[in-house]
């Protein structure tokens, strides 16, 4: 047993408390946050180094035996995630520093940024259907706060929608947990893994697993409940905007990932055909938002709710080449979609606007940050060698060994979409006549900038260095074909 799974929960979730007692201090604020996610991170980092090597970790709480105690699991699935979140917040918070305002940084913004991670990583590695509700709503509570952060208007209006959509999503999550404890008895994963497969009510079974489906597709954005994502993460600043693009919707789509290859297996002929199905509207639909607007901030939310349908076909697939390539494709989704607001964040601090009609001519003043943007976007719609590739090649594989090729063939004309959405952002604010734009400070310019060149760079590294990256992902994806390898380390732990 080891409580490495542990720290990445503890440490922010400590810090957080910390920073609640000095809100005006803002060196401080700011120093003990970067500091708290960066001890996050080096025993994210830990705990990637014991998975590799010792394969997964479990413990369960108060020396009670799985089921009976609260199991916390590390396999490579959730500590890739774990590493990618963190990583995330860590950027966000340097980029935040210049941009977020004074005002902000001194009403509890950083304390709400490290709580969401503790919600987040708590999710991540959660061994309990229950506990991943309750660790969903201390991110989602941490997301109220910042949705509303600063008190704009726009923000208090979308806000509203935004919490009457979580409220309605948490009250089904519940009543599915009860659901499928009064079938099973049981509400611990790996038991839950063992249990399902001598349970002989297969319909009512998979009744459960189509309403944990509504449940995670609100939390994910999927067709057709992703009516509220566009408008609600368009209000807030650009930099909460990044966090929530980069990993809100992931924990839905995590959720979906873990559930549907653990333990709703009983019925793979309708539920994961379902999956597909729906994984495959939710292309089309962000496809047609991502065109349909000229609003820098508009095209990349729409990206989110394409990468989620991608993720979600390659999941439907349960073969080795579709899950390796959704796990790979959601590190690099977390990733890229963080980096590309950050980018669009910088857009909008040098032109006073979010509407492309309103560009022009950056390149002359800022190649470099025009030439940093146009490999964001080319790793957002997959161009080999870069991060995108790999994971979405994949994918389509697995469709063409599957039966549902036809779904491969929508994810690789729909690629052409998601180059034509970003491409043409770089065409309307890098080419063209010069438009006016705001006089920033160099090192203003500089501590946004940087972070988010690094951040893009990471991703390249990510891409260019698949092949090293590929052994940790196909441990990730034995784990979710072969339950047993997580129901022996949780029930033998």
């Amino acid at each position: 047993m080891s409580n490495l799974a542990l720290f990445p929960i503890v440490i922010p979730l400590i810090f957080a408390a910390i920073l609640m007692l000095f809100p005006k201090k803002l060196s401080m604020q700011r120093t003990v946050a970067i500091v708290g996610v960066s001890a996050t991170l080096v025993s994210a980092l830990f705990l990637f180094s014991k998975v590799s090597t010792d394969g997964i970790q479990a413990v369960t709480l108060g020396s009670w035996p799985a089921p009976f105690g609260i199991s916390m699991v590390s396999d490579m699935l959730s500590v890739l995630l774990v590493l990618s979140s963190t990583l995330v917040t860590l950027f966000v918070l340097f980029y935040s520093i210049p941009t977020i305002g004074v005002k902000r940084e001194q009403s509890y913004y950083y304390p709400a940024v490290l709580f969401l991670m503790t919600g987040v990583n708590g999710a991540f590695t959660t061994g309990d259907i229950f506990n991943l509700f309750v660790f969903i709503e201390v991110l989602l509570m941490a997301s109220y706060a910042l949705i509303v952060h600063g008190g704009e208007k726009p923000q208090l209006r979308e806000s509203i929608k935004y919490l009457l959509v979580n409220i309605i999503s948490s009250a089904l999550f519940v009543s599915a947990v009860a659901y499928l404890y009064s079938v099973t008895g049981t509400l611990n994963m790996a038991d839950l893994a063992v249990k399902i497969p001598e349970i002989e009510a297969v319909g009512i079974l998979t009744v459960i697993a189509v309403l944990f489906l509504v449940v995670f597709g609100f939390k994910a954005a999927i067709f057709p409940l992703y009516f509220w994502l566009p408008g609600s993460y368009f209000a807030p600043p650009m930099a909460i905007l990044a966090l929530f693009g980069a990993l809100l919707t992931k924990v839905g789509v995590y959720a979906i990932m873990r559930t549907y290859t653990l333990f709703f297996t009983m019925n793979i002929g309708f539920t994961h055909e379902l999956l597909a199905i729906i994984a495959i509207l939710t292309i089309l639909a962000g496809c047609i938002g991502a065109l349909a607007y000229f609003d820098v901030k508009k095209i990349i939310i729409y990206n989110i709710i394409i990468a989620v349908g991608v993720i979600l076909f390659g999941i439907s697939q349960m073969n080795a080449a579709g899950v390796e390539g959704s796990i790979f494709y959601l590190v690099h989704d977390m990733l890229i979609k963080a980096a590309l607001f950050l980018l669009v964040g910088i857009l909008t601090v040098i032109f006073g606007t979010s509407d492309l009609r309103k560009m022009g001519g950056l390149i002359k003043s800022y190649p470099l940050f025009g030439w940093t943007f146009l490999i964001a976007a080319f790793g957002l719609a997959g161009i080999p060698p870069l991060s995108g590739f790999p994971g979405k090649l994949l994918i389509v594989q697995g469709g063409f060994e599957g039966t549902h090729f036809w779904g491969s063939l929508v994810i690789l004309a729909t690629s052409l979409l998601v180059l034509l959405s970003v491409v043409r952002i770089f065409i309307y604010a890098f080419w063209g006549e010069p438009a006016k734009i705001v006089s920033i400070d160099r090192k203003h310019y500089l501590s946004m900038f940087v972070p988010t060149a690094i951040l893009v760079a990471l991703t390249v590294v990510l891409g260019a260095g698949a092949e090293l990256f590929m052994p940790f992902v196909s441990d990730a994806g034995e784990v979710l074909l072969n339950p047993s390898l997580y129901i022996d380390a949780v029930l033998k732990e």
